[in-house]
């Protein structure tokens, strides 16, 4: 028997614990100021199984999953996203396993902005992309995916009925806000998969960061309320004169850890976008202020 513990807070890398009957998490060696305490992999499933975001290319974490399935047989490699932290363990569990990759459709940007999550993983080659609303499923389950760009253009979260579950990827975390990282990242994009979500009936999130979500509709009206709230502070910040971002950084995240500064300024940047293409704000060179 795989090993495996009770789901608390205080997880332990490499170890399997149960959140549902169909559902074991195994978190990654990969804490930092950007994924929390690492990445979450979840097993879906008892027997044949399905695994969600592999995670990083670390062989202790792959270990770690194929000592969780032991004599089970996994199917199904399943990528939210193709950020670093989350899609570059899927070669190597179908290596090990023969399983096929499927999800998220593969995306190579070059972004040289600051990031508050790892760069793109540009070797990501699935078997098989995902439509919204397309299915995988196992003996006594079923994964549908549901897009949800924002994060990513490529975002998928992933139903499971079975448990009343969405499997949340980065769109929402447990944790902390999502950071919207253009050029890929769209802050208009993320605000309409908020609604989307808003009008599911899902009883529990399961983010790849942090802690399960129990009242998802609740958290997800807070999600979208903050970013209105920060949306706010920037009109009213423009509406002393015009700013460059780091600027409104500096008023906006006030005891923000320095290190996020940057991962900051992109979600200012974001927003910022999306009210440059709703016609109430211009850029004029470093500086943004508000349309005339």
């Amino acid at each position: 028997m795989p090993d495996m513990t009770d789901a608390t807070t205080d997880q332990s890398t490499g170890i399997a614990q149960s959140l549902h009957p169909l559902v074991r998490r195994v978190l990654a060696a990969n804490p930092s100021a950007f994924t929390y305490t690492g990445t979450q992999t979840y097993i879906v499933g008892r027997g044949e199984v399905a695994v969600i975001d592999p995670g990083p290319g670390l062989d202790g974490h792959v270990a770690a999953i194929l000592r969780a399935t032991e004599g089970e047989r996994i199917t199904h490699i399943i990528c939210t996203h193709t950020h670093r932290d989350h899609s570059p363990a899927s070669r190597l569990l179908q290596a090990a396993t023969g399983a096929r990759i499927t999800g998220c459709a593969p995306l190579t940007l070059d972004d040289d902005g600051p990031r508050a999550d790892a760069a793109f993983d540009s070797d990501y080659a699935p078997d098989h992309v995902l439509a919204d609303g397309e299915r995988v499923t196992g003996p006594g389950w079923m994964l549908e995916a549901i897009a949800t760009p924002g994060h990513t253009s490529n975002h998928l979260c992933y139903a499971l009925p079975e448990a009343g579950a969405l499997f949340t990827g980065d769109h929402v975390m447990g944790w902390s806000t999502t950071v919207i990282s253009p050029p890929d990242g769209d802050m208009a994009d993320y605000m309409r998969s908020l609604d989307l979500l808003m009008a599911r009936d899902d009883a529990v999130y399961y983010p790849a960061h942090g802690e399960p979500v129990d009242n998802p509709r609740r958290f997800v009206r807070g999600l979208a309320g903050h970013r209105k709230q920060r949306e706010g502070q920037i009109l009213r910040l423009l509406g002393d004169g015009a700013r460059p971002i780091p600027a409104m950084v500096e008023k906006m995240y006030v005891g923000l850890d320095p290190r996020l500064h940057g991962a900051a300024g992109r979600s200012v940047l974001a927003h910022l976008i999306d009210l440059e293409e709703r016609g109430i704000v211009a850029r004029a060179g470093e500086d943004w202020r508000l349309a005339a």
